[in-house]
């Protein structure tokens, strides 16, 4: 068998699984199951109901943020082109560089480049100014990418890059993969003037594996031809075939997302402060730790250790947590663990809190 784990690093972390499905999300995915579906109307009646509820252009399901920003890059390489879309990754003689600000750069940029593009850095870690995004654009430009929330010190905001790519009409394409609450980030960007946005359905609630594009529909709808459902629906043999979904995965996205957004989200947070307090009860008086509540509202516990007490670091203790059963993964710095509670289940609590207690005790 495999441990269980208990995600207590407050992230919606692909490599934990993503996210835990509500009851009424694993309901609608299993009536799903009992019928076959035409998978390209599925897709576009899904994707009018999401951009319904973003207020958006057009919507299209895709397989996880990575895919939506891939297949969302191959649009604005190729469009609906059908020599193009065959194409792709082969991006010789045509337009394929994504300007993105050094300040901005993550490992899941990676995804751009996927349809073949070729991200053109600009700036400093320190800092872009207008300028130096204006300069770097070309004849062989594509597209401006964008990590959301941007906020960085130094990184040109996001309006001021939406203002830029209309003057250029280069489209802006916005990674906001996690910005999903206060609920309204999920119109924002597009109400900005972005042209694309990709989402994670998972930070809803949607499955692990599953996503959304939003944006212009002229946009939206090409990067659906070089997805699977172009492959499968259309003579086309677009590069984005692998990237397969479900109908029951489709399915979920839509409920986990009217679920969101209808959500009395401050009595979710009054459940993380009542976990909260489960821990702090717990733990208090235990002699050689001191534990503060974090976050505002309240979403964990910072439990500051002393490592000399117990022979044990805030590394070894981290290491131990994680290696029982079930595993417990825990974010760790330098002088202390943060327990989040945002991605546990009621009750996990107490069974971090006996851990805990008996690695501080052995």
């Amino acid at each position: 068998g495999v441990r269980p784990v208990i995600n207590a690093t407050g992230g919606n972390r692909t490599l934990l699984g993503g996210s835990i499905l509500s009851t009424k999300v694993s309901r609608a995915m299993q009536v799903a199951n009992r019928y076959y579906v035409d998978m390209k109307e599925l897709l576009d009646r899904t994707g009018e109901i999401i951009a319904e509820l973003l207020s958006c252009e057009a919507a299209h399901v895709t397989p996880g943020c990575c895919a939506a920003l891939a297949l969302g890059t191959a649009a604005c390489i190729a469009g609906d082109d059908p020599g193009m879309i065959e194409r792709l990754p082969e991006v010789k003689g045509v337009r394929h560089e994504v300007i993105i600000q050094k300040g901005l750069r993550n490992k899941y940029d990676r995804c751009v480049t996927v349809s073949g593009a070729t991200l053109v850095e600009v700036g400093e870690e320190s800092g872009t100014s207008p300028e130096q995004i204006e300069a770097a654009i070309g004849d062989k430009t594509a597209a401006i990418h964008y990590l959301a929330p941007g906020g960085r010190e130094g990184v040109v905001p996001l309006e001021q890059v939406i203002a830029i790519g209309r003057r250029h009409q280069v489209p802006i394409m916005v990674d906001a993969a996690g910005q999903v609450y206060p609920v309204e980030n999920l119109s924002k960007y597009t109400a900005m003037g972005a042209d694309l946005v990709g989402y994670g359905a998972k930070y809803f609630g949607g499955p692990n594996s599953t996503g959304i594009l939003c944006g212009r529909k002229d946009l939206v709808e090409a990067a659906a031809l070089h997805g699977f459902i172009g492959f499968e629906s259309t003579v086309h043999r677009s590069f984005g075939r692998p990237m397969k979904l479900d109908r029951q995965e489709i399915i979920a996205v839509v409920v986990a997302l009217r679920e969101w957004l209808t959500m009395d989200h401050q009595a979710r947070f009054l459940t993380y402060e009542r976990r909260v307090a489960n821990l702090q009860r717990e733990l208090e008086g235990v002699p050689g730790i001191q534990v503060v509540p974090e976050g505002s509202p309240v979403t964990g516990l910072l439990v500051r250790v002393d490592e000399k007490a117990f022979g044990r670091t805030i590394a070894d203790i981290a290491e131990a947590l994680r290696e029982g059963d079930p595993s417990i993964w825990v974010r760790s710095r330098e002088d202390a663990i943060t327990l989040s509670v945002k991605t546990i289940v009621d009750g996990d609590e107490l069974v971090i809190a006996d851990r805990l207690k008996s690695l501080l005790s052995g």
